[in-house]
Order: structure tokens, then C-alpha cells, then sequence
């Protein structure tokens, strides 16, 4: 019901309204005392007040003390023709003339009414268009939060946050699987008392078994070894049991069959569909990146034993080696002095066998050598001895090195190199490491009656062609290289097979590969020992068409050198 307030001193126009309102079913009182008149105002505002001009009432002081509990209610003023108090108008909704008619009085009335309801609504709506912005906003934030973050622990307290941001709860209870054990989260306006906690805790678990009703439950729960974490906001005051009458809603935290806990919010108001699907959309935007974070975890927790693994392997390794040289310097030695004769005469077929016996001691000797390399490598302590160098030298030492044993194979290895190339700063050591270990493979697997070449050239980096497989290898390298080359006329390797030349213990699979033998460990080790030199390796090769191997070392210019890499992993 419309209710009606008419503020005059004339029983004629009060009369008039007074027939003309009740029989239209509006409320309508009548007043001009201006003291009641403002505590009736105060206690319960109209929807309209009526003021006649004509009264002899102090209006405007009326209005200025009724104006604050009357800001929608419709003002309207019964004026003659000739009314012109500007302070008066000024607080008017609309007019109603002294000599107006019952059907223009209720029009404008209607009008008014109608107005002030649309002005309402729009207003409504703009509030709830105000609380939808704010918890879209709210909303983003969390997400986010969520985004900057693999911690789980912090994920849970984002979410408490968005749900506080958002809904303006009096108290959530989260129970989080994210830690080592089940913690619940109190996040609470007032201090609660231990009996409440059990309450609240004993709830909590009650949801968490529905969740999984007819199924089974991922997490045995024992309720006296919750841990309970309480954020309390004012100690000041206490909440009781009359918490449990507020509205509530409660959401599991999952994704798929993943669950990574619960939250309950309680509120003193009414929470609406909205406020629902606010709460649900922050609940269900948490597990995705607490998804990522358990996997996060578990990947550093695998690398970590990973690590470990690496690390005893390669200690291991180191043991195992050292142990087995003692004893093989001791069978090398015996050989030696066996062969000489020196024990006694030994037939041919006695030499035969005391040859084969020392070449395979030899190539075990080489096996250990390399497995030593590669735990001093791995362990980063491989020592290395910087100067700068020429590669011719290297060059000529592993080809004086091999050259018998290519020719007892029936092989040519030749050298094709340029002139007055630049120094290098290297450990020639182990470049003759590399070098020698390119070859000796070249030689291993190239038939008889071949060739072998070693190349050297100087490059710059941007001019370096290689395999697709190496491009991200070569676009580390900057500047001007001297680039080293093996080429041979042997088996080749497959394009399939071209990136794991390097791995570590591999070797291609073919006849010839298992006929030969070896440690699979040339490569890797090589690959390693360049990379300490701030230097790259690579290769090409077909099937049956050959192989060629290159590494490429940083040249020694007008510029200071690059520092080598002494770090290696």
C-alpha cells in the first residue's frame, strides 16, 4: 500500500484528500505539527509527503530536518499559479495546482509513484551490477594469485582471501590435504572457544566423508590429529554455537580424481545464487594450479633422487675403476714380461694367445680410462691445463699417434689443412682426447682400403652449416671458430640415429658396431670436454656413405679470448 503524508493546517484541503485517498486504497496521514511531524518521519518515512503552500507552516525548516530519513520519498507541493518560492521548489518532485481535480491529483500521484519505483530499480540494479563488477574483480585478483605461485600452502590461503574479498564471510572452515598432514583452516571475524573448534572440526569431517559416499575415501582421517591453524580478526568478541544458524554453503576442492581438500563459509546474511556461484568458481579455480603444484613437487622430489642416483652412479663408477686398474697395471705387466720370454720360451700358439690376451687388456685399460673421464667430468673435476695453442700441433701428434694402426688396417688418413690459422686458447691434452678418439672411431669403422681426412678451417659462427639436429648447438657460438673435421669413406650412420651419437654408453646398431665393440663413452666424453672449452661438436652422415665429425674451438683474436667453461654437469 501506497502511504500518504499531507502536511497542512486547512481542514477543507484536508478533508478533500483525506475522502479522495482512502477511497483509492492509499494510506494517508495527516499532519502540522512540525515536532511530530519530523519524529514521525524519523520513524517511519512515507512514500509520500505532501506539502499545501497555502499553510502557515515553516516548510522549509521542516524539510532541511527531515531530509536525511526521506531520500526516496517523493516530494509534492500544492501551489497556486503564482507560487514562486525558489527554496521550496528546489525540494520538489512535481506540483499539484490548488484547483486541480481528483483525477489530475491521482495522476500525478500515479506518475510519481511510478517513477520513484522505476528510479528504485534502476537503482537496485545498479547495485547489483556494482557487486557483480566487484566480484569479477575480485575474481581476476585470485586468479591472479593462483598464476604467480607453485606453493600449495599459498594457494589455499589465495582462495580463503578471493572468498573474503568476494563474499564477506564471518567464518570458513578449509580442510586442506596439501601438507604433509590434514590441517584445518579456521579463518574466523570473532575468537571461538575449544568446544566450537570440535564442533566446527567434527562438521568438517562429517562433509568430507559425504563427499565420497559409496566410494572410497582417498584420506583416512583421525579426527583427534586434525591440526587445527586459526586466523581470528577480533579477538575482541566471541562467537557461539548460534554460528551454525547462519547461512552456509560448502564446496569440495577437486580436479577429477584428484582432491586436495574442502571449504565451508558461514554468513550473518543470506548468501543469494550469485554469491553461489562466486564461492563454487573459487573452489574450483584453486585446483587446477594445486594440480600443478603436486606435480611441480613430484618432479622436483624425482629429480632430487635422480640427482642422488647420478650422483652414487657416478661414484661408483669412480670406485669400480680405480679398483680395477690396480689389478689390470699387474696383469699388463705380467704379459709384457711373458712375451719377452724372459720366463721361458713360448711357442707360437702360446704367443698368439698372450698377444690377444694383452691387446684385450689394453682395451680394457682404454674402457676404464674413459669411465674415470667421465665420473671426473660429471663430478666437475676434471683438470685442465689453458695455454694458448696452435692446432696444427694437436693435429700432427694424433695423426703421428694413429697413423700405424690405420695403415695396419689397410687405411690412408691424410690431413687437408689451412695455413696460418689463429692460436687458440685450449688444453691440448685433451683436444688430443677428442681428436684422437674422433679418428680411432673413423678407423674402427671404415673397411679397408678407405680413406680417413682431418680438416681444420677457420669459421665464423653464422657460417657454420650443420644438421637440423645441432642448430641449437651452433646458436650458442658467436664470433670466430676453428673448426676441426673427420671425414671418412665407412658405414655411416642412420638420420634417425644422428642425435643419440652422443649419448652417453649408446652405439648405432648395426654388424660392424658389435663386431668392433666399446664403451659407447668417446662421444659423450668429447661433447663434454668442448663444451668446457666454450666449443660445440656435431656431425653429418649416410649409410653406407660415410661419416664426418666436427667440433669447432673459439679463435684466439685481437679481442680478449672467452673464458672456457670449467663448470661441467
Amino acid at each position: 500500500m501506497i502511504r500518504i503524508l499531507l502536511i497542512s493546517d486547512n481542514n477543507i484541503r484536508t478533508n478533500r484528500y483525506k475522502i479522495l485517498f482512502e477511497n483509492n486504497k492509499y494510506g494517508f496521514e495527516t499532519m502540522s505539527d512540525s515536532l511530530f511531524i519530523c519524529d514521525y518521519v524519523q520513524v517511519s518515512c512515507p512514500d509520500i509527503i505532501i506539502f499545501d503552500t497555502e499553510s502557515q507552516i515553516d516548510f522549509k525548516s521542516i524539510l532541511k530536518k527531515i531530509k536525511p530519513f526521506c531520500e526516496k520519498t517523493v516530494i509534492l507541493l500544492i501551489t497556486s499559479d503564482n507560487f514562486a518560492d525558489k527554496e521550496l521548489i528546489k525540494y520538489a518532485n512535481a506540483f499539484i495546482s490548488k484547483n486541480a481535480n481528483d483525477d489530475m491529483v491521482l495522476g500525478t500521484i500515479n506518475m510519481n509513484m511510478r517513477m520513484k519505483n522505476s528510479l528504485e530499480k534502476l537503482s537496485e540494479t545498479n547495485k547489483d551490477l556494482q557487486d557483480s563488477l566487484y566480484r569479477q574483480n575480485a575474481l581476476y585478483s585470485t586468479s591472479s594469485q593462483f598464476a604467480g605461485t607453485l606453493d600449495k600452502k599459498k594457494l589455499i590461503n589465495f582462495m580463503i582471501e578471493g572468498i573474503d574479498r568476494a563474499l564477506s564471510f564471518s567464518l570458513t572452515c578449509t580442510l586442506s590435504f596439501c601438507e604433509n598432514e590434514p590441517v584445518l583452516l579456521i579463518n574466523s571475524l570473532h575468537e571461538l572457544s575449544d568446544e566450537l573448534i570440535s564442533a566446527l572440526k567434527l562438521r568438517t569431517v562429517l562433509h568430507y566423508k559425504s563427499i565420497f559416499e559409496n566410494q572410497e575415501i582417498p584420506y583416512k582421517l583421525d579426527i583427534d590429529k586434525i591440526k587445527v591453524i586459526k586466523h581470528i580478526k577480533d579477538n575482541a568478541s566471541r562467537f557461539t554455537f548460534d554460528i551454525f544458524h547462519y547461512d552456509n554453503m560448502f564446496a569440495p576442492i577437486r580436479l577429477g580424481e584428484n582432491f586436495y581438500g574442502c571449504v565451508e563459509i558461514f554468513k550473518d546474511a543470506p548468501f543469494n545464487s550469485d554469491d553461489a556461484r562466486c564461492f563454487q568458481t573459487i573452489a574450483q579455480q584453486v585446483a587446477l594450479p594445486l594440480k600443478s603444484a603436486s606435480l611441480y613437487q613430484e618432479i622436483k622430489e624425482t629429480n632430487l633422487k635422480l640427482e642422488k642416483l647420478e650422483r652414487l652412479k657416478s661414484e661408483f663408477i669412480s670406485i669400480v675403476s680405480h679398483e680395477l686398474r690396480t689389478p689390470l697395471t699387474s696383469i699388463k705387466n705380467a704379459l709384457d714380461i711373458l712375451l719377452t720370454g724372459k720366463c721361458g720360451e713360448i711357442n707360437d700358439a702360446g704367443y698368439k694367445f698372450l698377444d690377444m690376451a694383452k691387446r684385450n687388456v689394453q682395451r680394457l685399460s682404454g674402457i676404464i680410462n674413459d669411465l674415470l673421464d667421465l665420473s671426473k667430468i660429471e663430478a666437475g673435476k676434471m683438470d685442465f691445463h689453458f695455454k694458448n695453442i696452435n692446432i696444427h700441433q694437436v693435429v700432427d701428434y694424433v695423426k703421428s699417434t694413429l697413423s700405424i694402426l690405420a695403415k695396419e688396417k689397410g687405411l690412408e688418413l691424410i690431413t687437408d689443412e689451412s695455413e696460418n690459422l689463429p692460436e687458440i686458447y685450449a688444453d691440448s691434452q685433451r683436444l688430443e682426447q677428442v681428436l684422437t678418439n674422433l679418428v680411432s672411431n673413423a678407423i674402427k669403422f671404415t673397411p679397408d682400403g678407405k680413406k680417413i681426412t682431418i680438416t681444420t678451417r677457420l669459421q665464423n659462427a653464422e657460417d657454420i652449416e650443420v644438421h637440423p639436429y645441432f642448430q641449437d648447438e651452433i646458436a650458442k657460438l658467436n664470433g670466430h671458430y676453428i673448426v676441426v673435421s673427420v671425414k671418412d669413406e665407412g658405414i655411416g650412420i642412420a638420420e634417425k640415429d644422428l642425435l643419440h651419437a652422443f649419448d652417453k654408453f649408446a652405439q648405432i646398431e648395426n654388424s660392424l658396431s658389435r663386431k668392433v665393440g666399446g664403451s659407447g663413452l668417446g662421444l659423450p666424453i668429447a661433447k663434454q670436454l668442448l663444451e668446457a672449452h666454450n666449443g660445440a661438436i656435431w656431425c653429418n652422415s649416410k649409410l653406407e656413405q660415410g661419416s664426418e665429425f666436427s667440433f669447432a674451438i673459439p679463435a684466439v683474436t685481437s679481442q680478449k679470448p672467452q673464458e672456457p667453461c670449467l663448470s661441467i654437469s
